[in-house]
């Protein structure tokens, strides 16, 4: 019998905020009707993604929800699922949020990101011993501050935990969050070394690996995916190198060998907002490796799962069993 899948890291509540237009410094601006609460991060992302393509499949939550009202919600939330064990979400200080200012004429938005609780979140926060799954998936690499702490041993505590993970006969599997800058290197390297699968997207593909990936009019330069991908397995990665992005999924198994799966020709009108399709992507070819799938299976399923993701406004309300989400293939793939 599986053992099932723990998700870990970031839990957050997104606080979406319309907005009649976006001001200049200093300018005041009114928030019209259609204030909207929901679930981001990770953790709740893909989590909920997974119980939705499985409700039998055993699942982990670990991360922080804090002693607020959004704290309340993230765990009512995550209840609607009677297959997502939460007795590993430790509850403690506020709640991390994010704002989002919604433009209503532009549809653009923008992010304020407050860590609250998240920022702490460590090892100690994780009761190992009765984290008794198949695979460890964390996110986000470069937002976990206290696990991305410098590591005299590892490089950083991220790397840490992962190995100890292993040790435990547990795969691993990591995700980044996409930021500028130059940290990468520095954060996600050392975690590449423990890690099983890494499912990441073609940006921080790019930043972690230093291999372009998106030239300067923003077009795919597709023929060097297979060269970023043998440098994250170069990295350690030792199963699974996966990356995603808007026009496919790619990924190089554990025998070497490179996959790809085109996206789904989606037709006019059917994307309903395109928060946390990567997360869903994620889930995807997570529950393809849980299911003992190959990674052409787990790139479709990947596909498909994020494609169904985009069919509604929040991250994961779209996404429905395995079956149904697989016919979304038959009908835009090829």
């Amino acid at each position: 019998m599986r053992k099932g899948i723990c998700c870990a890291g970031n839990m957050v509540v997104d606080i979406t905020y319309p907005i009649t237009t976006w001001p200049r410094q200093g300018e005041l601006v009114h928030i019209t009707e259609g204030i909207q609460n929901s679930t981001g991060g990770s953790v709740c992302n893909t989590i909920s993604d997974l119980a939705r393509l499985d409700p039998k499949m055993h699942l982990v939550a670990s991360g922080y929800a804090g002693y607020d009202a959004e704290g309340d919600f993230i765990l009512q939330e995550m209840g609607k699922y009677p297959n997502i064990d939460l007795s590993q979400v430790r509850r403690d200080g506020r709640t991390s949020f994010t704002a989002v200012m919604s433009n209503n004429e532009t549809k653009e938005r923008t992010f304020f990101q407050h860590a609250g609780a998240n920022a702490y979140y460590g090892e100690k926060d994780i009761d190992l011993e009765k984290l008794d799954v198949d695979i460890f998936h964390i996110g986000y690499i470069l937002l976990l501050p206290a696990l991305d702490a410098e590591d005299g041993e590892y490089g950083t505590k991220m790397a840490r935990l992962l190995h100890k993970v292993q040790k435990m006969g547990i795969k691993t599997s990591i995700d980044v969050v996409s930021e500028t800058g130059d940290r990468f290197a520095k954060l996600v390297t050392p975690a590449l070394k423990y890690a099983n699968y890494c499912i990441i997207n073609e940006i921080e593909a790019q930043q972690s690996t230093g291999v372009a990936l998106r030239d300067e009019q923003g077009s795919l330069i597709k023929e060097n995916l297979p060269v970023a991908l043998k440098k994250l397995r170069e990295y350690g990665v030792s199963t699974w190198a996966v990356i995603h992005c808007p026009e496919l999924g790619c990924g190089i198994d554990e025998n070497g060998k490179y996959w790809e799966v085109k996206s789904l020709k989606l037709p006019s009108g059917y994307i309903k907002g395109t928060v946390g399709a990567g997360d869903a992507f994620c889930a995807g070819v997570l529950y393809g490796a849980e299911t003992d799938m190959d990674m052409a299976n787990a790139l479709k399923l990947g596909a498909c799962t994020a494609a169904s993701s985009l069919s509604e406004v929040s991250a994961s309300n779209g996404v429905k069993t395995v079956d149904e989400v697989l016919k979304l293939y038959e009908m835009y793939g090829g």
